[in-house]
């Protein structure tokens, strides 16, 4: 087993892995509001392909699966998927990203079947502002499911909340004083100009400064503290409380420094960078480990530095551009 690195000299040990572009939601940063049209069921990997996919990878050192949509619950067989991918030896964490509308309902077998850890989406606690951000979702159910997971006993919950200008940037504390008695990392998340025009984006950015600021007016005294697998989160935690809060700054801060991460489409290309458009199929050599490895590290060997999102101007791009494919349509 040979890890993988690419020309920065940046091991890779951590897979996301979308097994579908479908979404019941259709919030503001991720999908269009016209919603978008779905892949047919043949062009999304099947099982078998993902359990190859996810074995070849571990033969590159990766050990850590991360599994997106989409929403990935509204595959069928996601339990089986993940059941199957835990039954790989190399795998030693095994995480899911969802918005939590079935959660509730599939949680326990989620958990029975070996997931370890869940992000939640959760962007507000107001029920007309998450159905305004979704685009009709019901907040009740999210809520239901966070609460049905913190009885299981997963390893770790963690709530992403996409910061929006006029949105919810005022319920940054209620987010924060929620942590006193809750055991969760509620990560705040700058919004990222991915399949949104730059202005309507610079209107909706909200820098992450911001919750330093209102910490300090409220008086709440707040320390730095490692998590285990935090990836590209910066974590804090106020004295007392059972949770804690991350900052994740995909604009403002460094955010690809020690980027480890490939991500892979529900399609079957690998995207090395979340926000440029050079993407590679690999679905073609899932069978073949070694064209498989030479086609990772091809696109490992073109990976950028860094993904410069708010400096990114389409008219003065000359050998790459932005993304085509929308956040509900890579994988986060």
């Amino acid at each position: 087993m040979e890890p993988i690195y690419d020309q920065y000299n940046r091991k890779h040990d951590y897979l996301r892995l979308s097994i579908t572009d479908r979404c019941n939601l259709r919030c503001v940063y991720c999908m269009p509001k016209e919603g978008l049209p779905f892949f047919p069921d043949n062009r999304v990997l099947s099982q078998d392909e993902i359990v190859q996919l996810v074995k070849n990878f571990t033969e590159m050192g990766i050990n850590k699966v991360r599994i997106t949509g989409g929403e990935p619950l509204l595959r069928t067989d996601v339990v089986e998927i993940i059941q199957r991918i835990r039954e790989i030896p190399e795998v030693k964490d095994i995480s899911i990203t969802t918005n939590g509308l079935f959660l509730a309902k599939k949680a326990a077998a989620l958990k029975q079947a070996g997931l370890d850890r869940l992000n939640i989406s959760l962007d507000t606690f107001k029920p007309d502002v998450y159905k305004e951000i979704t685009r009709g979702g019901n907040i009740q159910q999210v809520l239901d499911g966070i609460a049905t997971a913190a009885e299981l006993g997963f390893k770790k919950i963690k709530l992403n909340v996409v910061l929006i200008k006029g949105q919810n940037d005022d319920e940054i504390l209620d987010f924060i004083r929620y942590t006193k008695d809750h055991d969760v990392n509620v990560r705040f998340i700058e919004f990222m100009p991915i399949g949104n025009a730059e202005a309507d984006w610079k209107q909706e950015f909200v820098p992450l400064d911001n919750v330093f600021d209102l910490c300090h007016q409220a008086g709440l005294a707040y320390q730095p503290i490692e998590l285990a697998g935090n990836g590209p989160s910066d974590n804090y935690k106020i004295e007392g409380f059972k949770g804690s809060f991350g900052l994740i700054h995909p604009i403002s801060a460094r955010f690809c420094e020690n980027c480890n991460r490939l991500r892979i489409t529900a399609d079957g290309y690998i995207k090395a960078c979340l926000y440029w458009n050079e993407e590679i199929n690999v679905r073609k050599v899932i069978s073949d480990p070694v064209k498989f490895r030479q086609t990772i590290q091809r696109a490992l060997d073109n990976k950028p530095l860094n993904h410069e999102m708010a400096l990114a101007q389409p008219e003065r791009i000359i050998d790459k551009a932005p993304t085509w494919r929308h956040m509900s349509q890579i994988g986060g």
